[in-house]
């Protein structure tokens, strides 16, 4: 067979091919349907990797970006106006109540509130959760507020400052969570004294109310034990970040940013009414976890069961 002849029957073979493949596709079901690309969405892109970590290997994560549209959405959007509502509900409060003042006067005796462990404790959490708070608002919320105000330079400077002392300031923080809710857990168990002190709204809206509470009322027992659950879900989330794979996938890890985000601003929220109450917003509340001396008079306002536990019969009689 000369060359050209086996030339011209490769021609007429691959028309017949052209021309039946056609015929063959409209057979064939389509197989890219609407359906079929969403279930292809949804699946990680794999590649092939050769050093001993698997996980390289995956390209794209499709669960990635609702991880991150979460997070750059109603994470930032609900979890802002959540502060700033609080803030302004705060300042609402104090320029329609004004500062809580001791109704009888003080009586300038006191009574040991808070002993020296105590208020280390309580110093050693607050003092760690300022730097905690702080910087973990500016991993949520630096990128958008703080950046345009110090420059990428200073804010870079910043985050990782404030990277280093958050990672080893959970442990303090830690601690002191522990030595608090050990030393004080049995004082916040809710009883019936705590309904009656929530029905009158803990003497915070009207003067001359004062319902009775033990050493602890009912809404210092709702933020200890917000506290002590906030900070585990805190801890058990932060430190699977602080040590990525370790204890799970990329899921979890996802899911543990999320978690920690979110109960971080939580707690932030709850924190900022704490120091409103035991600052500015409660003559006398401040000594407390100051020195430790409280007014009599203070504690018989706020904390009469616990005052009548102190002093016994002393109390009845000064009454």
């Amino acid at each position: 067979m000369t060359n050209f002849k086996r030339g011209f029957l490769a021609i007429l073979a691959l028309i017949a091919v052209a021309a039946i493949s056609p015929v063959s596709a409209q057979q064939q079901p389509p197989a890219n349907n609407d359906a079929v690309l969403l279930e292809q969405l949804k699946a990680p892109v794999q590649g092939r990797v050769s050093i001993p970590d698997a996980k390289s290997g995956t390209l794209i994560q499709p669960q990635g970006r609702e991880w991150r549209e979460m997070r750059e959405g109603p994470l930032k959007s609900v979890g802002g106006w959540l502060l700033v509502l609080v803030v302004l509900a705060l300042a609402a409060f104090m320029a329609l109540r004004g500062r809580i003042k001791v109704d009888h006067g003080m009586s300038g005796r006191t009574i040991e509130r808070f002993n020296g462990v105590e208020r280390f404790a309580h110093w050693l959490v607050a003092s760690c959760f300022i730097v905690l708070g702080l910087s973990g608002l500016n991993l949520t919320f630096g990128l958008s507020i703080v950046r345009p105000i110090v420059g990428p330079e200073a804010f870079a400077s910043l985050t990782q400052a404030g990277k280093i002392a958050h990672n080893y300031l959970s442990f303090p923080f830690c601690l002191g969570v522990l030595l608090m809710a050990a030393m004080w857990i049995r004082h916040n168990i809710f009883n019936a004294v705590d309904a009656e002190w929530f029905a009158q709204g803990g003497g915070l809206l009207k003067k001359d109310v004062h319902p009775p509470a033990g050493k602890f009322n009912g809404g210092q027992k709702v933020l200890f034990w917000l506290v002590v659950l906030g900070s585990v879900a805190l801890a058990v989330s932060g430190y699977m970040l602080m040590f990525p794979f370790y204890f799970t996938d990329i899921a979890g890890m996802q899911l543990s940013q999320l978690v920690h985000a979110i109960a971080g601003i939580l707690l932030v929220a709850v924190i900022l009414a704490h120091i409103y109450i035991g600052s500015i917003g409660m003559e006398g509340a401040f000594d407390a976890m100051g020195s430790g001396q409280v007014d009599v008079n203070w504690a018989k306002e706020h904390h009469s069961l616990w005052v009548k536990e102190q002093l016994g019969g002393k109390a009845a009689a000064d009454d």
